[in-house]
């Protein structure tokens, strides 16, 4: 296992700051996005305007948004009807067994898909196996489903890894390329 599994291509504050201009900059014609704490609050499942605004922005900019979570199919389909994207479920990431299950079943090149989510151990891990750059954002809250805690402690020590490794890598606005 490579540092670079985990190092992810760019980092922006929160899902809504990716602009569907700096998208279309990049080639990219579908965001895949992890469920919580990335789209939505685990503890707000209806959403915010800004996201419902973000949204619009992508369906206008005819960029696709889909969901590609570890959650049970029910959970999922139950956050993501009122936004109506489409989703995959039990994703089992870190493996990019979600990920290529889109690429498969939507007939999409690599290099037009960025995976965003805020995770390295599973987002950017899976983002990278499956040959698609990664945007990390940081979680909407501080806290998260009981589930990830565990990922939360070590991923706090691959962090510190990557950022030495990087010190390039910073929180940024908008999409930057390095």
């Amino acid at each position: 296992m490579r540092l670079e599994h985990f190092t992810p291509t760019y980092m922006v504050e929160r899902i809504y700051d990716l602009t569907v201009e700096d998208l279309k900059a990049r080639s990219i014609k579908t965001v895949l996005a992890d469920l919580d704490n990335t789209l939505l609050a685990w503890n707000n499942p209806d959403g915010t305007p800004e996201l419902k605004q973000w949204l619009q922005d992508l369906r206008d900019g005819g960029i696709e948004l889909i969901v590609v979570s570890n959650n049970t199919t029910k959970r999922v389909e139950k956050a993501v009807k009122p936004l109506d994207v489409k989703f995959v479920s039990w994703s089992l990431k870190p493996l990019p067994r979600g990920i290529l299950h889109v690429l498969r079943t939507h007939h999409l090149k690599r290099q037009e898909v960025i995976m965003v989510g805020d995770q390295l151990l599973t987002d950017v891990w899976a983002a990278h196996s499956a040959g698609v750059r990664s945007v990390l954002v940081q979680r909407l809250i501080e806290s998260d489903m009981w589930q990830t805690w565990l990922n939360r402690r070590i991923e706090k020590y691959v962090k510190k890894i990557v950022f030495q490794a990087h010190p390039h890598l910073k929180w940024e606005k908008t999409l930057r390329d390095n």
